[in-house]
């Protein structure tokens, strides 16, 4: 979409009278009290406001009756449509765009011409809440094309990286403990299917035991870094969460391991002899796979076991700064990469992937790339943090009543994609 037409977009969304009252339709969002909260401040503003709650655990961060939908998915369709057509929905609100149930309520929505919102954590980090039409990366209204990336940032001011809210991660593992650990008696509905991967117990006993790890993991990291020869080029291969939607439905892979298999294979093929590649291990991964050890395996297997290394926690920003530049598929990584100016490759489809910004050649080429381009990295990232962002938190106060105020402001106004400095 380039600037014009994604302008007329944004317009078009004022285009209404000041604040007409909408109808509001809750699918699954954040395990927090996000979405509850923001619900109860729209109605209060006189909006219609319904949910669905697909699981039991949905019903825990949704203490107030609703609509429960409780048979299988062959169900689903003609039960949302009937929904969006029986309360005149004018907005869907969900996070997850790419879940079963979700991917078809957006159609059903989109048939229907009712507008549909996604929220996520943040493309910017750390208290920043994602505000978007219809999906992320792929999905993303947003455009690829430097013109007109450019245009949306004229006259926006520079990104405020200061840290405005504190998260909870500590309240976070335990909302989400009660309502994937809810789920596992499922009661009325029993044929809800999860998205995870993971059986939810495993994965938490895993992460529990990679935190306990982690201090050591971090030492272990620093001194093998410290141990590189002073001078020799390293890159960084940045690891997701294998159960994160993003890898499903924004790439051709099905697994990580899929993924750091063609980084080996293609650092090994065309990376100056001389190089090093770090492989970093997402911070919340459950270590339900020996990464360590497939990451060897596959060095040893082509060749450079000597030179790609497997790290289990570490600094990120201190890793990037050290680095040349950063593969990922298609992690937020990458964007903190461009501000530092670092090269980036993404092998999935990622909002960033544009030319100026990331490298868009084949991965056998990115280990010569030029870093990004500056002007064009800062005007990408003041369009995306005006455009698509809200400032926040989902698990502490008072960032989650800050994100909650500000969604609310720009729902009810129909801005959803409008630049908005203050958020």
């Amino acid at each position: 979409m380039n600037s014009h037409s994604y302008g007329s977009y944004v317009k078009s969304l004022s285009m209404t009278e000041a604040f007409p009252r909408r109808r509001f339709l809750f699918l699954q969002g954040p395990i927090s009290p996000f979405f509850y909260r923001l619900g109860l401040l729209l109605r209060a503003r006189g909006h219609a406001v319904h949910r669905i709650n697909l699981c039991r655990g949905d019903t825990l961060f949704w203490p107030e009756p609703a609509m429960d939908f409780t048979g299988r998915i062959a169900a689903w369709p003609s039960f949302i449509d009937d929904v969006l057509a029986r309360h005149a929905i004018t907005d869907m609100i969900l996070l997850g765009e790419q879940r079963d149930h979700h991917a078809l309520a957006i159609a059903a929505a989109h048939a229907a011409g009712i507008g549909v919102t996604v929220t996520d954590f943040g493309y910017l980090r750390p208290d920043w809440i994602i505000l978007e039409r219809d999906g992320l990366n792929r999905d993303s209204r947003f455009p690829r094309e430097p013109d007109a990336i450019r245009a949306l940032a004229a006259g926006l001011p520079p990104v405020d990286e200061q840290r405005r809210h504190l998260d909870d991660f500590g309240q976070q593992a335990r909302w989400d403990m009660q309502y994937h650990l809810a789920n596992l008696l499922p009661g009325r509905f029993r044929h809800y299917r999860s998205f995870l991967l993971h059986h939810p117990i495993p994965a938490y006993i895993g992460t529990g035991l990679a935190l306990l790890r982690r201090k050591a993991e971090a030492r272990r990291a620093e001194a093998l870094q410290a141990n590189l020869p002073v001078g020799a080029p390293r890159w960084l291969f940045a690891m997701q969460m294998e159960t994160d939607y993003s890898i499903r439905a924004y790439s051709n892979f099905k697994s990580m391991d899929q993924a750091i298999a063609r980084v080996v294979a293609s650092f090994a093929r065309a990376a100056p002899l001389e190089g090093h590649l770090l492989v970093k291990v997402h911070p919340l991964d459950p270590g339900l796979k020996p990464w360590r050890r497939l990451v060897a395996a596959m060095a040893a297997r082509h060749g450079v076991a000597g030179r790609v290394h497997f790290l289990g926690a570490g600094e990120l920003d201190a890793m990037l700064n050290a680095a040349r530049g950063v593969v990922t598929v298609n992690s937020t990584v990458g964007i903190r990469a461009l501000q530092l100016g670092r090269a980036v490759h993404a092998m999935g489809e990622a909002i960033y992937r544009c030319p100026g910004l990331a490298h868009m050649g084949v991965l056998d080429e990115f280990w010569a790339a030029a870093p990004p381009d500056a002007g064009l990295a800062d005007a990408f990232l003041r369009a995306i943090a005006a455009h698509l962002h809200i400032r926040g938190v989902y698990y502490r106060e008072p960032g989650l009543t800050m994100a909650v105020a500000a969604a609310a402001g720009r729902l009810e106004r129909g801005l959803v994609g409008e630049a908005l400095a203050m958020g």
